[in-house]
């Protein structure tokens, strides 16, 4: 029964069944906790509660009056879903053996996960999200500053593919010729270790829910909300490590390779998700709808030049933060200063880029059906429009290749 359990947890997952099944869950999500799944308003009140630690006064920050800072990680919902993300990925990474501490290998590297971390994290928060609520689950709340924010996250990063391109970002570590790959002779008695691990962690994190779900119940609610958010947090970390879910990669790679399939798999997560959104709205349960201002704009093309300019969006660096690899620390580290730098300089241009601006409901705007109808409709032409950036790029590389041969 362990062979058969490691040999399948050891196989990556296909990426369009798990994005699938991670619109379902940010549907549940969002059904039971109210809010939907982000990670980068957390890390923003992360780095405010460091900047408290070193005696600032942040009370009178706008941006935290719009977030909220009270209380710790533990006690918010977004704060337990994100440790619960960090340690299913962990367990995850741990089942296949694959936690490996490593280092990045040139300075370049390095100097590109802390910018690009930094320029990411500014970028999601004055877009009001990252790829995840300015995109994969902002679009399906029928909020039309998550498409002002995807589309202009696709120009940051088609720009950020032709940076990374040029000769100073090639790395110079020689590659060396080996002539026989090294002997593990202890590989498969590491494997049974580290899969023991995994499920360890899962265990311990089990613990850790039951504890959220024995405590007080939040104000407002009527359900353990923490203990669910954290078990929501612990799948999507363990899915986005197995199916190595990474946004960067599926809307890079498009423009550089022409790979789409990682960005036609994400389209049709959030077009499974979006009729989940419109039932429980239908309910009673109020959207997050944010400003439809120029900071959506502004904001996505910043986030999409930084992801690619670090090598990873929020999902990506977190779950190869806890593979070992310390490029992805790096780029974590950026996106909290990023995210606080923000936060730091919001009242200075707020109303003239956001708060001025309206919030714009679709389901408002056309009506219930209506919105549906046009959310879907944008979808597929989101659709399409990633296929024919597919069919250009694998058409332009197959006529380099034939030039060159």
């Amino acid at each position: 029964m362990w062979q058969k359990a490691q040999q399948y947890s050891v196989k990556f997952w296909s990426p369009l069944p798990a994005v699938i099944a991670l619109g379902i869950l940010a549907t549940y999500y969002f059904g039971l906790t109210g809010t939907y799944w982000a990670v980068t308003g957390e890390f923003t009140r992360w780095g405010g509660h460091l900047l408290q630690a070193f005696s600032v006064d942040v009370s009178d920050w706008g941006y935290f009056k719009i977030m909220g800072l009270q209380g710790t990680p533990l006690d918010r919902i977004d704060g337990v879903m994100i440790i619960g993300m960090f340690g299913g990925a962990f367990a995850a990474a741990l089942m296949v053996n694959n936690v490996k501490f490593r280092l990045p290998q040139s300075r370049i590297r390095i100097a590109q996960a802390f910018i690009g971390g930094i320029i990411a994290g500014f970028g999601a928060r004055l877009g009001m999200g990252c790829n995840l609520a300015s995109f994969f689950t902002g679009i399906p709340q029928f909020s039309l500053h998550a498409w002002f924010f995807t589309i202009a996250t696709l120009i940051g990063v088609w720009f950020g593919g032709k940076v990374v391109m040029l000769p100073f970002f090639t790395s110079k570590v020689p590659l060396q010729k080996v002539n026989m790959m090294k002997p593990l002779p202890d590989a498969h008695k590491n494997a049974k270790l580290f899969f023991v691990l995994g499920i360890l962690v899962l265990v311990i994190l089990g613990i850790f829910i039951v504890i959220l779900a024995q405590g007080a119940i939040p104000e407002g609610k009527k359900i353990p909300v923490l203990a669910i958010a954290m078990f929501f947090g612990v799948l999507f970390g363990f899915i986005i490590s197995r199916a190595q879910i990474c946004f960067t990669s599926a809307f890079r790679d498009l423009f550089i390779t022409g790979r789409g399939y990682m960005a036609k798999a994400v389209v049709i997560g959030m077009a499974v998700s979006t009729i989940g959104i419109f039932s429980y709205i239908l309910l009673g349960m109020p959207p997050k709808i944010m400003w439809a201002g120029p900071n959506t704009i502004i904001g996505g093309v910043l986030f999409g030049f930084g992801i690619v300019i670090a090598g990873g969006c929020e999902c990506g660096w977190m779950y190869r933060a806890v593979e070992g690899q310390v490029h992805y620390w790096i780029v974590g580290l950026g996106n909290v200063l990023g995210a606080t730098l923000l936060a730091a300089t919001w009242d200075y241009y707020a109303p003239a880029l956001a708060t001025d601006f309206p919030k714009i409901n679709l389901l408002e705007s056309f009506g219930n059906y209506g919105g549906l109808v046009f959310n879907y409709a944008l979808l597929i032409l989101f659709f399409f429009l990633v296929v024919g950036i597919e069919k250009f790029y694998l058409r332009k590389n197959r006529l380099k290749l034939q030039v060159k041969d």
